[in-house]
């Protein structure tokens, strides 16, 4: 699909939101909180992460500001976060809108909260790094690192259980499912975990240990356990994943099919 800025999309949204007004008034200030006080999408992102990981008032607005400040700092924070709003709308059929994937995926939402953090991280404020892994961890059940890398046009499906490694890289473009590890295999330092290349999809419950490489376009179906690098292009699967031909489509992440034979 083809990709606009947030800058550009923002009024898009905002229609969206103020149609929502009409359609469920039960809801109002839900729209109106998130997205209608708000002169931008940097705004609308900061609160939202802010409302989610806050235990009071006082801390929410104390988040939401430090946030914002963030985003107007970092505009690039937001042009991340609507290629992965795009992609999930472009890649998953439960959600219609933006407005919907804004409001109710908290793969989306765990992944916005995750780049504040990794932000935080490369500037030394580690203790609230932190403070949000271990938020979204709890309140979503989504445990990324903010030492990792992940870049944009990225989804998290569902969300729950996935954990991403403080030395993990995540391309561009890439899916990944319920469930999934990027993980370590045992107490050593250093970088010691996988390295997702750009239109990846991993499937639900797959594990990926250790330092290795999956390839650009690769597919790990659903249950895999992969201990070894996996060449570009390739399907694996099984316990311990072996190959299983190649995917049907070059970046199996946009189009989603789950399925594998010989030949994907």
């Amino acid at each position: 699909m083809q990709f606009h800025s947030a800058s550009s999309s923002w009024n898009d949204l905002r229609a969206q939101a103020e149609r929502a007004l009409d359609t469920e008034p039960a809801l109002a200030d839900l729209f109106r909180q998130t997205v209608l006080e708000h002169p931008d999408f940097g705004c609308t992102l900061a609160q939202r992460v802010g409302q989610a990981l806050a235990d009071t008032a006082e801390q929410r607005q104390a988040l939401a500001e430090r946030f914002a400040e963030i985003h107007r700092q970092q505009p690039q924070l937001a042009e991340s976060a609507w290629r992965d709003l795009q992609a999930i709308v472009s890649r998953d059929p439960a959600f219609d809108s933006a407005l919907e994937v804004l409001l109710f995926s908290k793969g989306f939402l765990a992944l916005q909260a995750y780049r504040i953090g990794h932000h935080l991280q490369r500037q030394g404020e580690r203790l609230l790094a932190l403070f949000i892994q271990a938020r979204c961890n709890e309140r979503l059940g989504i445990d990324i690192n903010p030492a990792s890398r992940i870049g944009s046009g990225i989804m998290l499906d569902h969300g729950t259980g996935i954990v991403i490694g403080e030395t993990a890289v995540v391309g561009d473009d890439v899916s990944i499912l319920q469930g999934v590890t990027l993980g370590g295999t045992g107490k050593e330092g250093g970088d010691r975990h996988p390295k997702v290349r750009s239109g990846v999809m991993i499937g639900a419950g797959a594990k990926i240990l250790g330092n290795i490489e999956i390839g650009e376009g690769a597919k790990v179906g659903a249950g895999s356990i992969v201990l070894h690098p996996v060449p570009p292009h390739t399907t694996v699967v099984g316990n311990p994943a072996r190959q299983a031909g190649k995917p049907r489509h070059a970046r199996p992440a946009l189009d989603m099919d789950q399925s594998f034979d010989e030949e994907g």
